[in-house]
């Protein structure tokens, strides 16, 4: 993708999204920015600015439909056509599915499962009349292997792999231009786990390694420049998570089920009832812009070695290719 190029992020105001449209912003793009905190968003349109590129932040709650629409009428109206969408938006309950009201888990649905429908309706609207755009859905490695405590969010992340899937056989199947990818993500340091709502005694973590949400933003970016593929992983642990539930998903079971509520939690108490953003943005009017980054700095990766190899693999094929050819030149000569 080149400068210029006009992109639209959801869940822009914080974490992986925020961190999108700050490389975005390097790369000149104008960008709308779509999240429901108005603080947040304000602070990722400085940071997309301050980078070099455009920035449209619109107060958005992407489990509305029509309000969709009409931010990327509005980004339009601003910047002409859309050639890129990203689907980030979420939310979250961390509780026992028993602990889950039936209104908090259609929340959880509606935000991160038809969020990204909604999203993906109103780009592929515009995409398919002129063949072309890229859209790109940030997953997760739990949308591949559920957790505990997690129900909602899980199934929301399952959920966007079957009807991405689907589309991406539909627009093949039209011969079209248009793509449509996945980006699997590990864990993240994000904001998300100090304004979700949870119900846990003890302050919610992800479940290490943790990555910041830069290597997060370049394995969205790459997928943006690179969209043939299906699927990006993100992270060594995000690999040993889809292919061990590929290979032993009843092991997987047994050992989450012994591990995966004290993964989850740091030793950290915390207030019952908590503030969440499951409703209310945190970072709404008089509240704080939260940034890309959550409380885990200090034990958050910044690198990976399976992504760098991923974004190279081309490259470290052709150069095996040549060393194997000088190789065999070099014996076929010993052996004359």
């Amino acid at each position: 993708m080149g400068n210029s190029q006009v992109v639209v992020v959801t869940g822009a105001s914080a974490g992986i999204g925020r961190a999108t449209a700050q490389l975005l912003g390097r790369r000149g793009a104008r960008v709308g920015l779509l999240a429901r905190g108005e603080t947040g968003l304000d602070g990722a349109a400085a940071d997309v600015r301050a980078a070099g590129g455009e920035a449209l932040a619109i107060a958005t709650d992407v489990s509305d439909y029509d309000a969709v629409e009409r931010a990327a009428q509005r980004v339009e109206e601003r910047f002409g056509r859309i050639d890129a969408w990203i689907n980030v938006a979420f939310s979250s309950v961390f509780a026992p599915f028993a602990e889950i009201k039936p209104e908090e888990f259609r929340r959880v649905t509606e935000v991160s499962y038809l969020g990204f429908v909604y999203g993906t309706m109103v780009a592929l609207k515009r995409f398919r009349q002129r063949n072309s755009g890229v859209i790109v859905q940030v997953g997760s490695a739990l949308g591949e292997r559920s957790i505990p405590l997690q129900s909602a969010y899980c199934g929301a992340k399952h959920a966007i792999n079957g009807f991405t899937e689907s589309l991406r056989t539909e627009l093949m199947h039209e011969k079209s231009k248009v793509r449509v990818t996945v980006v699997q993500m590990p864990a993240v340091n994000t904001p998300q786990f100090s304004w979700v709502l949870s119900r846990l005694d003890k302050h919610p973590q992800p479940v290490p390694p943790i990555y910041q949400p830069e290597l997060a933003a370049r394995g969205v970016l790459h997928a943006l420049d690179h969209p043939r593929r299906k699927q990006y992983w993100v992270g060594a642990s995000t690999v040993g998570t889809i292919l061990g539930q590929r290979v032993a998903p009843a092991l997987l079971d047994r050992y989450l089920a012994r591990t995966g509520y004290d993964s989850q939690q740091t030793d950290q108490k915390v207030e019952p009832n908590r503030a969440g953003n499951l409703w209310e943005p945190q970072d709404g009017p008089g509240g704080r812009d939260y940034g890309p980054h959550g409380v885990f700095d200090d034990r958050s990766h910044r690198h990976s070695a399976q992504f760098w190899l991923t974004r190279h693999r081309r490259s470290l094929v052709g150069a095996g290719l040549v060393g194997s050819m000088f190789a065999a030149s070099s014996w076929a000569q010993r052996r004359r």
